[in-house]
């Protein structure tokens, strides 16, 4: 067999390939940003034709820089950001327009119009989700009402929707020349229109957005032994089976290895995303946070996972970086905030597309509170860095309260980890150690675990947790007092960013 495996990680910001060994060590990584479109307020658009022509560049120029042929690679994982939606024509091959982004909020009129209609709770007991902006069934939705053209080429059977791992895999399989039109169970659950206990398309939810069922793809496990279809033979990847797909934050839990009941992750990157396995059983959450499939293995009962997502997180240091222009790199962030000793009071609340778990408060928008002439930009910086924090503490009470299981330690991931300032206040502001595994972008080794598995590059699931190796640790600093009192000052900003965007 190949020595290595390898991911296509599809991120919020950016498409990379990554290349892994037997030991789940990096081998090579090659990783190009996309435009960030923003029509206006609450809007946020990528394209998806940019998206697949930096996919594919970065694939053929990792495999060239490391000087690996396809037939080195074993196995190859999708990973996505989740709800992004891209509806385009299965004949023609292009969109109908930007994909939608699942910060944006441009659907609040339609998640407001389920909850006054009754229709809320059905989708909480079948979805497992509440009505909301951030996922994709209302995205189709408004495709399908606002562009014109859609409604008939779906009724016709020749519009199609995915999340980004469907379109994708499409043009990895030969796009309109014979494209595979399939989404794994962890996407599909991200749509509000799949059931979780029979983890298909239910009929009842598509009525509630009139989506015709002839647009969705069909739904598979976590990993196929058989794949998801072959690359052309002039793809960079021909003859690489693609045999693994999970959305990116199922794919983190899987890189950290959290198979088992009670084992939990929170990954840091564009927002924050904190998963607790609850095994083959879903939970219903009673505390704003969203009940999920975590991953399906081939032959393998579905497991489930309480998720508590974070819009606004690494977001919020671009933001500094991007339109304050107060640093002119991500790591800078760290810098700045380290030359005062404290936020001196400033609290950051970065609701720029409301309030995800567990508030669901898509009327918020951000504020900075707190300040007077005394304050610079490195309280800015500092603040900005503790609403990463805090807003994870909002996710941790939410979790222990859903499932009673109190958080011992929390095993991190992703790019916000190298800011080891950040790292040390989440142990602060929490109460318990922070540990960094020594793969930090645990999304794509997730993937190539899926896949890898799939094709017996690794046999089971115990030699995986062999592979995971502690990089970093952090212990608390703050007393009791010093962190309840923070806290509390974090709600109080908290209430001072509701009511203010109005929703239909």
């Amino acid at each position: 067999m190949a020595d290595f495996v390898a991911a296509i990680d599809q991120g919020t910001t950016s498409s990379r390939f990554m290349i892994f060994d037997h030991s789940g060590s990096e081998v090579a990584r090659e990783q190009l940003e996309h435009e960030q479109i923003l029509p206006r307020a609450g809007w946020v658009e990528h394209n998806p034709v940019e998206i697949w022509e930096r996919t594919r560049s970065v694939i053929a120029s990792c495999l060239n820089r490391a000087k690996l042929h396809p037939s080195d690679i074993a196995a190859l994982g999708i990973t996505n950001q989740r709800e992004t939606t891209v509806v385009w024509n299965r004949r023609t091959g292009r969109p109908y327009g930007n994909a939608i982004v699942w910060q944006d909020t441009r659907t609040d009129r339609i998640a407001s119009a389920l909850e006054r209609e009754g229709k809320g709770d059905v989708i909480r007991a079948k979805a497992g989700l509440p009505p909301a902006t951030y996922f994709a069934a209302g995205k189709v939705q408004w495709i399908l009402e606002n562009v014109d053209g859609v409604r008939a080429d779906a009724e016709r059977g020749d519009a199609v929707f995915g999340t980004v791992d469907t379109w994708v895999l499409w043009n990895l399989t030969g796009g309109v020349q014979g494209g595979i039109h399939v989404t794994d169970v962890t996407n599909a659950s991200r749509t509000m229109l799949m059931d979780l206990r029979t983890l298909d398309w239910d009929d009842e939810l598509l009525s509630f957005f009139n989506i015709p069922r002839a647009m969705l793809p069909t739904i598979r496990p976590s990993n196929a032994p058989e794949g998801y279809g072959e690359s052309p033979k002039v793809s960079p990847l021909a003859g690489i089976p693609i045999s693994g797909i999970l959305g990116d934050q199922q794919a983190a839990t899987v890189g950290q290895v959290c198979f088992t009941p009670g084992e939990a992750k929170n990954t840091y990157g564009t927002g924050n995303f904190m998963l607790l396995n609850t095994g083959t059983e879903p939970v219903r959450s009673q505390h704003g946070l969203l009940t999920t499939v975590c991953y399906q293995f081939a032959g393998q009962q579905a497991v489930y996972a309480l998720e508590g997502s974070i819009a606004v997180t690494g977001s919020a240091v671009q933001w500094l970086r991007d339109q304050l222009h107060l640093i002119s790199t991500a790591a800078e962030s760290e810098t700045l905030a380290r030359r005062v000793a404290d936020t001196a009071g400033v609290y950051f609340v970065p609701a720029f597309s409301g309030l995800f778990a567990p508030y669901w408060r898509s009327d918020a928008r951000g504020a900075i509170v707190g300040l007077a002439r005394f304050h610079n930009d490195g309280h800015i910086a500092r603040a900005t860095l503790e609403s990463i924090c805090y807003q994870s503490r909002d996710v941790v009470e939410a979790m222990t309260k859903d499932s009673g299981v109190e958080l011992a330690v929390l095993k991190v991931d992703g790019g916000v980890t190298a800011n080891n300032l950040c790292m040390q206040t989440q142990a602060d502001v929490l109460g318990v150690p922070v540990i960094r595994p020594k793969v930090a972008e645990t999304t794509a080794l997730g993937a190539s675990y899926a896949a890898g598995l799939a094709v017996g590059f690794w046999r089971d699931v115990e030699e995986l947790r062999a592979n995971w190796q502690q990089d970093a640790r952090w212990e608390p600093q703050w007393d009791e007092a010093t962190r309840e009192a923070g806290y509390a000052d974090w709600k109080r900003a908290i209430e001072r960013t509701l009511d203010w965007a109005p929703v239909e």
